[in-house]
């Protein structure tokens, strides 16, 4: 990493250190021991984040997950002695949806990348990344976003779109943030600059229940203000 862009990314890092949060506890599951402690001392320098637990296999990830408290962030490796870490996801996804989970990985492959996500992951780590990177993208799932590291994230915008528009499945990228049909007819006459007294009036609905859905929008989806969410809404396909 050049000096410019790590003097940044530390930047980056002391401004999301100083946003107020809870502590983000921790699961880390990988089959090998020394790639546990090294992510365990990366995340013991941060006070915003600490390890509740670690495990060896995705199997003894989900006896965990059944049996304790559940943490905010599962991070696993991709590739372990039996189950895998994107079909762990994708199961553990459905049984614990408010958990987060990302990929601690050397594979760079688009395609494995892609897949990640598709399975319901929140982020994608490069174990061979920077040390400051990694605190850096733990923040940021910390924090509700999604995170790609940028060593892939640039073979990945090169090589591979991980969700074309022609085949994203709209309705289920809204049941996964349910958002409902009418407020997803709202968003897209926000996203087309319609204010909420002409939404209401095209709607058939009071200026006060248009506020109360974008409000709802914003809140599912954690965006700051309209823009932030239009943006978002891109972003994720929903509107194209």
């Amino acid at each position: 990493m050049n000096y410019f862009k790590k003097i940044n990314l530390l930047k980056k890092i002391k401004y999301l250190s100083g946003i107020g949060g809870k502590m983000t506890k921790i699961l880390l599951v990988d089959d090998h021991r020394l790639v546990r402690n090294g992510i365990r001392l990366i995340i013991d320098t941060h006070d915003k984040l600490s390890v509740v637990g670690e495990v060896d296999s995705a199997e003894d990830a989900l006896m965990y997950l059944e049996k304790n408290s559940l943490p905010d962030l599962v991070l696993t490796d991709l590739n372990m002695q039996g189950m895998d870490g994107i079909t762990f996801i994708q199961m553990a996804k459905k049984i614990y949806p408010d958990v987060r989970f990302a990929l601690l990985s050397m594979v760079e492959e688009p395609n494995e990348v892609a897949e990640a996500f598709r399975s319901g992951a929140d982020g994608y780590l490069s174990k061979g990344g920077d040390y400051d990177e990694i605190l850096f993208g733990l923040l940021r799932l910390s924090q509700g976003h999604k995170y790609l590291m940028t060593n892939f994230g640039l073979r990945f915008m090169e090589n591979f779109d991980v969700e074309s528009s022609t085949s994203v499945d709209v309705a289920s990228r809204l049941l996964q943030y349910e958002i409902t049909e009418r407020e997803f007819a709202v968003l897209e006459l926000i996203a087309q600059g319609f204010t909420a007294v002409e939404i209401a009036d095209k709607i058939f609905l009071s200026k006060r229940t248009v506020e109360g859905h974008r409000q709802n929008l914003m809140d599912k989806t954690k965006s700051k203000n309209t823009a932030d969410l239009i943006r978002f809404a891109f972003q994720q396909k929903l509107l194209s």
